[in-house]
């Protein structure tokens, strides 16, 4: 029978956490009364230590687990009884600011060679969970080498963080619908991570849709002649509400898709809408944009792209307009951005073409604090 324990600890950089690491502490919380989850990430690590804090908060909502973070930039050597000491001086530092004071520690689970040293040193048992990692075959230097092999051993939150997000945008009738949905088709169709790729609707469309049905239905019971979207009064709140909610229809896809993420607009698409409706940018809508992480911008050209009115269009004069400024908001904000043109075939080609030459960038990860550093 496992022995159960009062308190037990576990501490890991989590850079990123996989599942390896929720094996690790779902088996610790199933044996400890309390366990106290440390994530200590140095400060050349890429991945923010709020982040990874965040993440293993949602992934072990159990009552008797806590996450404590602290910032370790203690040199790696596992032959220092110097150094040994200062990283046990950070992780106590963890646990009395989770705590209030320094808890007993009993059992100390880890799946790692130094596991053993530092259970001694808290006076603890070591429970070695999973040494060989038969269950789960992972670690943390394999997935930065390679997120995409490793994506089915990530959570959804890192998965949205990882995810490399492509936003299409163009004026209207410039094709910005059918080649989202055409690049993560093709992305799809490779297989493996890729299966789930996924495009996300422009939801400002549907706003327009659910605004102006309200306006007719509204016309309708005053017998009053029915509105069209010309017609309507706009705000600026509104904007910042279309922003947020395509971020958040991003944010949801992000957590179950693929490596890739394809966007059908952004916030900062938004904002030149604003612009347009409005006369003025929106400041509240540029700091959405500011703040939220794209990769790459591929902007469809209205050249030899006839116009077709559905009913909701501005016009082809305002396209052309729309599609000069849009590509003006990208060149002055530097952002790395590609005009497609020609056929839709051609325009497909040209934006897999991209986003491949963006995914063999790879992810960047800084190189952590290790012992042959």
């Amino acid at each position: 029978m496992n022995q159960r324990f009062a308190h037990g600890l576990v501490i890991g950089k989590f850079y990123p956490p996989h599942a390896g690491h929720h094996h690790l502490i779902d088996t610790a919380a199933g044996r400890c009364a309390t366990v106290t989850v440390v994530v200590a990430a140095s400060s050349v690590e890429s991945i923010p230590l709020a982040g990874r804090t965040a993440w293993l908060r949602e992934a072990h909502p159990q009552p008797n687990v806590v996450i404590a973070p602290v910032v370790d930039d203690v040199d790696i050597d596992y032959d220092d009884p110097e150094i040994w000491t200062a990283h046990v001086a950070v992780f106590r530092h963890a646990l009395a600011m989770a705590h209030g004071s320094v808890p007993e520690i009993d059992a100390v689970f880890s799946s790692e060679p130094y596991g053993s040293e530092l259970a001694r040193r808290f006076g603890a048992v070591h429970v070695d969970v999973d040494p060989a990692r038969e269950r789960h075959p992972i670690s943390g230097t394999e997935v930065r080498d390679d997120p995409v092999a490793a994506w089915h051993r990530l959570r959804p939150a890192v998965r949205a963080f990882l995810a490399r997000r492509v936003v299409v945008v163009g004026a209207e009738s410039s094709g910005t619908t059918t080649l989202a949905r055409a690049l993560a088709a093709a992305f799809a169709a490779r297989g493996g991570a890729w299966a789930a790729t996924r495009w996300v609707p422009e939801y400002g469309r549907t706003y327009c849709e659910e605004k102006l049905a309200v306006a007719r239905r509204t016309a309708k019971k005053n017998g009053e002649p029915e509105p069209w979207l010309d017609d309507l009064p706009w705000d600026s709140a509104e904007f910042t509400l279309i922003a947020e909610r395509q971020l958040a229809w991003e944010d949801a896809a992000a957590r179950v898709g693929s490596p890739l993420l394809v966007c059908d607009t952004d916030a900062l698409a938004t904002s030149v809408w604003h612009e347009r409706y409005l006369g003025a940018g929106s400041p509240e809508v540029i700091r959405m944009h500011e703040r939220a992480r794209h990769d790459l911008w591929i902007h469809t050209s209205v050249e030899g792209v006839p116009f077709e009115q559905d009913g909701w269009r501005d016009g082809e004069l305002i396209r052309g307009h729309m599609d000069r400024r849009i590509r003006r908001t990208l060149r002055e904000r530097r952002l790395p951005h590609v005009i497609v043109t020609g056929s839709p075939d051609e325009r497909l080609a040209r934006a897999v073409q991209e986003v491949d030459a963006l995914l063999a960038k790879g992810w960047g990860f800084t190189r952590p604090l290790t012992a042959e550093a």
